[in-house]
């Protein structure tokens, strides 16, 4: 039996789904499609981006099993390379690793539910600040809530699925291409930004691995949850473009963000369409719920370390990080607040590829693992390595403005580290 302060590794499994399926497979085809736009291409995407993915969460859940403490990356780099680079990770997720998504969900809830409360920011706005009160009371609550949002989101995709699979398409010139002009388009710069946009929809995969510490038996349920929500999700993301593009048109998705609304828009009409919307709106509070959860840890493990962020190092009598959740929560915010949807999403989806890809690299430093070890080490590291970093390369120079920014961020990560000190425990 499961303490209150212990989830199981379907929790588990659950939270790293509801972080992984937000907005990103809602909303980025539209631009991947204003410059790919053969269904094979589309396809290879995704399933890159999945690879990825499962690779990242082998090799997190060797971290995470072999470091055993709340916290994620920042406990994995301060470990395994230096202090100064888990600082800068945590700084990166309290900027833009866990308030940047949270922000994308609710602008992107706003889109969704335009249809239904006209143009207006007050139901984004409503659930950013709400849902993070779910968190600040115990980890058993936060379970309850999560597997009921997390459940709501899975009974609703995978319905959009079977509907869209089993119904004809009402169009004529259906967005589905299986020509052989994916050959050219891989080797476009445009592929590779697309990648940003897929390394973003999958972005949540190391959910479980930053709250170790409330997982029951981390050593055997977190590779579980890792591997078996990162690949459930892969398949979902598949079947779920090839829905899309079924459904409408190339010139009704190129450049859209409400791409799923437009394609069942068509398969149902206007008033299918405001339902079909409704319930994505609805379905992204599990995702603002998954990053409220998980984003305050690091920060809070950040805290406990550093002077800066010491006030952020108070919990309740639970153990819950309220002030961090707190500070989150206005990150988030100000974020929601300003910004484009596209730009936010690309310097985060930047900085984010970023920072994993040197946790990745970590991973390497462990030369005696005490937990879960990555199969076929170190190889699929040295293929992440390396395609991370050429699709971060395509990126810079193909998008220099959002890569600035993003590279700003870290500066002034680095900058605030000088000039804090840590604190010395017993």
């Amino acid at each position: 039996m499961l303490s209150n302060s212990k989830i199981s590794w379907k929790t588990a499994a659950g939270l790293v789904i509801a972080n992984m399926i937000g907005t990103g497979v809602f909303t980025s085809l539209g631009f991947q499609l204003a410059v790919v736009q053969n269904t094979w291409t589309i396809l290879i995407l995704w399933t890159l981006g999945g690879g990825m993915a499962l690779i990242g969460a082998l090799v997190y859940a060797e971290l995470g099993t072999h470091f055993r403490k709340t916290g994620g990356d920042y406990i994995f780099l301060s470990k395994s390379i230096h202090p100064s680079v888990g600082y800068l990770y945590a700084w990166v997720s309290l900027v833009v690793g866990f308030s940047a998504p949270i922000a994308i969900a609710a602008m992107a809830m706003n889109n969704y539910l335009s249809p239904l409360f006209g143009e207006t920011i007050l139901p984004g706005l409503f659930f950013l600040l709400a849902v993070p009160l779910a968190h600040v009371f115990s980890v058993s609550r936060s379970a309850t809530f999560q597997d009921l949002m997390t459940l709501v989101k899975i009974i609703f995709v995978l319905l959009l699925i079977f509907l869209g699979i089993n119904f004809s398409s009402t169009i004529d010139n259906s967005a589905l291409d299986f020509s052989g002009a994916w050959k050219k388009e891989i080797l476009l710069p445009g592929f590779a930004v697309s990648l940003i946009y897929v390394f973003y929809a999958y972005t949540g995969w190391n959910s479980a691995a930053y709250i170790i510490e409330e997982v029951d038996q981390p050593k055997k349920n977190l590779p579980k949850a890792l591997i078996w929500a990162t690949v459930s999700v892969m398949v979902v993301y598949i079947l779920l473009q090839l829905v899309l593009l079924k459904h409408a048109s190339i010139h009704q998705l190129s450049g859209k963000v409400q791409v799923a609304d437009i394609a069942f828009g068509n398969l149902f009409g206007s008033k299918g369409a405001l339902w079909i919307s409704f319930f994505i709106g609805i379905q992204l509070i599990a995702t603002i719920s998954g990053y409220a959860w998980v984003g305050p840890r690091i920060t809070y493990a950040m805290a406990k370390d550093f002077r800066l962020w010491r006030p952020l190092a108070v919990v309740n009598s639970n153990g819950i990080p309220v002030r961090a959740i707190l500070l989150n929560t206005l990150i988030s915010l100000a974020l929601f607040l300003s910004g484009s949807f596209e730009q936010v999403m690309l310097y985060a989806g930047f900085v984010l590829q970023l920072m994993g890809t040197v946790t990745i690299y970590s991973s390497l430093r462990i030369k005696k693992e005490s937990g879960f070890k990555t199969p076929f080490k170190p190889f699929l590291q040295i293929i992440y390595l390396i395609f991370s970093c050429a699709v971060m390369g395509y990126l810079i120079w193909d998008r220099p403005k959002e890569s600035l920014i993003g590279v700003g961020i870290l500066i002034l990560g680095g900058i605030l580290y000088l000039f804090d000190t840590r604190v010395k425990r017993d």
